[in-house]
C-alpha cells in the first residue's frame, strides 16, 4: 500500500492528510440539526451527524489529497454507532481513491496485538467465510511494548500489503519525558527510529518501507535527525496548523526528491470556517472552507520545499 500512497502523493503533488477527527462542536447547527430531527438528539443522531460532516469534506476535497486520517477515538466515544461510521467513513475515502490511515495507536502484545491487526489491516476467519472488519490502508502503532507489540501487526501487513505508522515522537508538549529521556548516550526516539528502519528493511515497497513513523512538526531538528536514522520510512507529521506547525517547520521531514513526509492536519482543516481567516465562508459553506484551507497547506509546503 506504500507505492499507491506515493503515487497518490506524486499524482496530487500534495504530501499532506486530513485528519477526520470530528467533534460534534466542530459541525455546523444545520447538520446537528437535520441529524437530530431524523435520530434524535441520541448516539445514532451525533453519529449521523458525523457521517454528514465528513461526507461533505470529503467530496469537496479529494480531488486535491492523496489521503485520509480518520481518528478512531472521536467515533467510538459515540459507542456502536460511532464505530459504524468510522466504518462507513474508511469505505466511502477508499471509494473516493483516498489512502486511509486508521489512527487508532493500538499497542499490546501476542494474541491482543494479533486480533487487533486483523481487525483493522487484516480479516478475520468466521466458519467457512472471511471478513474485513475494518479495513484500513495503514494504521498507526504504539512501539511501547516492543517488538511482540509490532510483530503482529507486520506479519498482517507482509500478508496483506498493507502499511503502519510507529509512534516515535509526537508532537504533544509532554512528549519529552519518556521520548527525550537519554539511554547509552542517546534519546529514547533516536533508538526507536533505528528500530524502525530495521523492522522497515523486512518491508520494502519499490522506493519506501511499509513500516513508516510518526514524528511531530513541532520538533522539526528532531525530525532532520530522524529523517537520516529512517532514509526509507515514510514520516506522518502531525501538529501543522492548529498545533503551531508551519511549512517552513517541515523542510527535514522530506527527502531530496520531495517524498518521504506526509503532513497532518486536522481541525485546522475540518473547522476551518471557524477560523478569521475564513470565516467569510459561514457554517452553510464550510467544506468550502476546508477546501480552501487545504489549498493554502498544499502552497505552504511547495513554497517551504522549493525555498529549502
Amino acid at each position: 500500500m506504500i507505492n499507491q500512497l506515493v503515487k497518490n502523493i506524486k499524482k496530487t503533488n500534495a504530501p499532506i492528510v486530513i485528519g477526520l477527527d470530528p467533534m460534534l462542536n466542530y459541525i455546523p447547527a444545520q447538520i446537528q440539526k437535520k441529524a437530530f430531527e431524523e435520530f434524535g438528539e441520541t448516539l445514532e443522531g451525533a453519529a449521523e451527524a458525523i457521517w454528514r460532516f465528513n461526507k461533505e469534506i470529503v467530496d469537496k476535497t479529494c480531488d486535491l489529497i492523496p489521503a485520509v486520517k480518520p481518528q478512531i477515538a472521536m467515533y467510538e466515544q459515540f459507542g456502536l454507532p460511532g464505530l459504524k461510521v468510522f466504518k462507513r467513513t474508511v469505505d466511502y475515502c477508499q471509494e473516493k481513491g483516498l489512502i486511509v490511515i486508521g489512527d487508532i495507536k493500538r499497542g499490546d502484545i501476542g494474541s491482543t496485538s494479533s486480533a487487533y491487526a486483523a481487525g483493522h489491516i487484516g480479516s478475520v476467519q468466521v466458519g467457512s467465510k472471511r471478513y474485513t472488519p475494518f479495513g484500513e490502508d495503514f494504521v498507526t502503532v504504539n512501539p511501547y511494548l516492543g517488538s511482540d507489540g509490532v510483530n503482529p501487526f507486520m506479519d498482517v501487513c507482509k500478508e496483506e500489503k498493507k502499511g503502519l505508522f510507529i509512534l516515535v515522537k509526537t508532537s504533544n508538549p509532554s512528549s519529552g519525558e519518556f521520548q527525550d529521556r537519554q539511554i547509552d548516550g542517546k534519546p529514547l526516539y533516536e533508538l526507536v527510529g533505528e528500530k524502525v528502519a530495521e523492522w522497515g528493511a523486512s518491508c520494502m515497497g519499490e522506493e519506501y518501507s511499509y513500516i513508516g513513523a510518526v514524528a511531530g512538526a513541532t520538533y522539526p531538528e528532531m525530525g532532520k535527525t530522524l529523517r537520516r536514522i529512517m532514509p526509507k520510512a515514510y514520516i506522518l507529521v502531525p501538529g501543522y496548523g492548529a498545533q503551531g506547525g508551519k511549512g517552513k517547520d517541515l523542510v527535514h521531514f522530506f527527502n531530496e526528491d520531495g517524498l518521504g513526509a506526509i503532513v497532518n492536519s486536522s481541525r485546522g482543516i475540518i473547522a476551518a470556517y471557524k477560523q478569521e481567516k475564513y470565516a467569510s465562508y459561514g457554517e452553510e459553506n464550510f467544506a468550502d472552507a476546508s477546501r480552501a484551507a487545504v489549498e493554502d497547506m498544499i502552497a505552504d509546503i511547495k513554497d517551504a520545499l522549493e525555498g529549502r
